[in-house]
């Protein structure tokens, strides 16, 4: 192994090895795919049902929001299986391709527009992310095993890769989506990760050994702190596991289900309780049982720190649930309460920086390839060429939607282009943030948590105050987009204080032999924080009938911040509970 490490590290490009852009590429297409489909599957579903480009708009918002929310949930469950697999049967390279495969095979059947393809296509892609998602990361770190100190920077670069293909994904397929053919837009998500898995298949010679098949023969030494002691998993842990799975799988395909379908899996009552809430309620009871009794086996030190991790996983909660209304409400605002006619100088400023914010970073990429080129191309070649294609296929829809555009006298800014701005952000200010938190100004685990809910919260709040003219139960209006463009600035904001910084911290406090479960418990999080996110959404038409779109917006203004300013006001327990880890 070290071999093909050292092998790796000869052909360097920006300082790390080939390698690490072939998975930068890989990932950038994967997320090309992924965020291409995600901003449009709720507009999709609840677009007008006649016109030039029709929709599903016989599916009500929180039928769509119901679906995307299960959706969105699973694809934070099954990368805990994915990554099992691989560890234990396939391997890492396996694993990428056969998720690519699966993938491609779900935004092919999505393309076909019909209630049973986009079932399946969604079932294929949450199969393939599940595979995807946690080995492509594992490589990085098995590439940089005796490497440490260029670890950071790596995934770093491998950052840029995934908002590079959030960027273009959302703005390419949602351009053609939104305005000339849905399956057009479904189905460039489905042909770039196809070219990235031919990509990354083509190149594994590169990476040696790395990734392949799991030696089943080599143990891991688990070393203990002084004081420590194992804690087996017990039959009655695993039967507790085994059934909260089954339980909350169930329940969260029932969810939607019985909303679109009328067809209930728990269609019985208990008292005044309906029995799905009955039934989830059952399994968080046994879930929370699993954990308190797993948590309290272990030594006083890790005890405490694995409390700490959970704290900041239950506030992780009320992050995803308001942060990801990126893929739903505040689609349907951008589509149907947002000002988005330009004409004369406006039509012109926008275009120009839409062009800039299209081509600068089209160009540094193609810069890097350009690069990766040079380095690989006697190893790699075929890889090198799969790649160059996708990119003139690029390069060619970017220049056709410039042209396009730019003939135009006015313009109508697309609904889904308001997505691109979360990763033109993350790109632009995840320096500041980087040094920030290297500075002697870093500030503890709690406040950068604290500070990022109540940045999320005032996000929402800009948005309650620009939409308070809006009346009751209004369907259309014409918000300034200014409000909805500074709300993502401070999601942003608050996303770079919290996202980044709940793993690292989790890998930090959390003793090697045991980072498996607990990311299993930080991705459960993440899940429930999705599904919630999908339900409150949904709740849109109702508030909106009830009261108004200023007050939906303002749950997601109070809650974020009250939930920042309870866990700065935890910040000298989780000090403690933390025992020195900064």
């Amino acid at each position: 192994m070290n071999a093909d490490i050292e092998n790796l590290f000869k052909d360097k490009v920006l300082g790390h090895p080939g390698g690490l852009f072939v998975l930068f590429f890989t990932e950038m297409w994967e997320r090309f795919s992924f965020y291409g489909m995600r901003v449009l599957l709720v507009i999709f579903l609840t677009a007008p049902l006649f016109g030039d480009n029709p929709g599903w708009a016989n599916w009500p918002r929180e039928h769509a929001l119901a679906l995307f929310g299960t959706y969105a949930s699973l694809l934070y469950l099954t990368p805990i299986l994915g990554g099992y697999i691989a560890d234990k049967i396939i391997g890492y390279r396996w694993a990428i391709v056969i998720g690519c495969l699966f993938m491609t095979l779900g935004h092919v059947s999505m393309a076909f527009e019909t209630e049973t393809t986009l079932y399946i296509g969604l079932g294929l892609l949450v199969i393939g992310t599940g595979l995807f998602k946690p080995n492509i990361t594992s490589i990085i770190s098995e590439m940089y095993k005796g490497n440490d100190a260029k670890k950071d920077g790596a995934y770093t670069i491998f950052y840029m890769g995934v908002n590079a293909g959030a960027f273009f994904g959302i703005m390419l397929c949602g351009y053609l989506g939104e305005n000339y053919s849905w399956a057009l837009g479904f189905g460039l998500a489905g042909i770039f990760m196809f070219l990235g898995m031919i990509q990354f298949w083509l190149a594994k010679n590169l990476f040696g050994e790395i990734g392949a098949k799991p030696n089943v023969k080599i143990k891991k030494e688990i070393v203990l702190e002084e004081g420590d002691k194992l804690n087996p998993f017990t039959g009655i842990d695993k039967i507790l596991i085994v059934i909260t799975s089954l339980v909350g799988f169930t329940w969260l395909i029932n969810d939607p289900m019985s909303k679109i379908r009328d067809v209930n899996l728990f269609d019985f009552t208990l008292g005044n309780y309906e029995g799905a809430t009955v039934v989830i309620v059952f399994a968080v009871i046994l879930f929370l049982f699993l954990i308190i009794a797993r948590i309290a086996r272990y030594s006083a030190k890790v005890r405490d720190r694995m409390i700490a991790v959970s704290i900041f996983a239950f506030f992780t909660i009320f992050f995803w649930a308001a942060f990801e209304q990126a893929a739903g409400s505040l689609n349907i605002f951008a589509r149907d309460y947002t000002a988005r006619d330009l004409s004369g100088s406006s039509a012109l400023i926008f275009k120009s920086i839409d062009a800039i914010l299209t081509v600068v970073p089209l160009l540094i990429i193609t810069w890097v390839l350009y690069l990766l080129f040079k380095k690989t191309f006697s190893k790699i070649g075929m890889s090198n060429v799969v790649l160059s294609i996708s990119f003139l296929i690029i390069w060619g829809i970017v220049i056709w939607k410039l042209n396009n555009e730019f003939s135009k006298d006015t313009t109508e800014v697309g609904a889904t282009w308001f997505g691109i701005l979360n990763s033109f952000f993350i790109i632009a200010l995840a320096p500041l943030f980087s040094k920030w938190w290297e500075s002697k100004y870093n500030p503890s685990a709690a406040f950068k948590y604290g500070f990022g809910l109540v940045l999320l919260g005032l996000g929402f709040a800009l948005l309650a105050y620009g939409s308070s003219g809006i009346p009751q139960g209004a369907k259309t209006a014409s918000v300034s987009m200014i409000w909805l463009i500074l709300a993502y600035l401070f999601h942003t904001l608050g996303e770079l204080c919290l996202s980044p910084v709940g793993l690292s911290y989790l890998s930090k406090l959390v003793p090697g032999r045991m980072i498996a479960f607990m990311f299993g418990i930080w991705y459960l999080a993440i899940a429930i924080g999705q599904k919630a996110a999908g339900t409150l959404g949904g709740m849109i038409d109702e508030v909106t009938a009830n009261y108004n779109l200023s007050t939906f917006f303002l749950i997601f203004t109070i809650v974020p911040i009250v939930a920042g300013v309870v866990i700065i006001f935890l910040n000298p327990l989780l000090k403690k509970l933390m025992h020195g880890i900064r």
